[in-house]
């Protein structure tokens, strides 16, 4: 089973909301503090081909620059469960 990775930027509002929603659902994932992490922001940028945050992976599948409600369509599309 694939790992999901959550890119994360501290203190922006989407990535805030992003935890807040997988902790509450359950969801087991790697948060990743690409500030903190340079390495992890240009691993970001390379994946989605953009620099904003939050971007999230599931294996071979990409959701970048993403709210809430655009996360639990991608869950939804692709089968994803906590």
């Amino acid at each position: 089973m694939p790992t999901l990775k959550v890119y994360l930027k501290p203190g922006c509002p989407w990535c805030v909301d992003a935890v807040a929603y997988l902790e509450r659902e359950g969801f087991s994932y790697e948060g990743i503090d690409v500030i903190a992490d340079r390495t992890q922001y240009a691993e970001m940028q390379r994946l989605s081909g953009q620099s904003c945050a939050p971007t999230l992976t599931y294996g071979e599948l990409i959701l970048p620059d993403f709210d809430v409600d655009e996360m639990k369509a991608f869950f939804e599309d692709h089968g994803i469960t906590p």
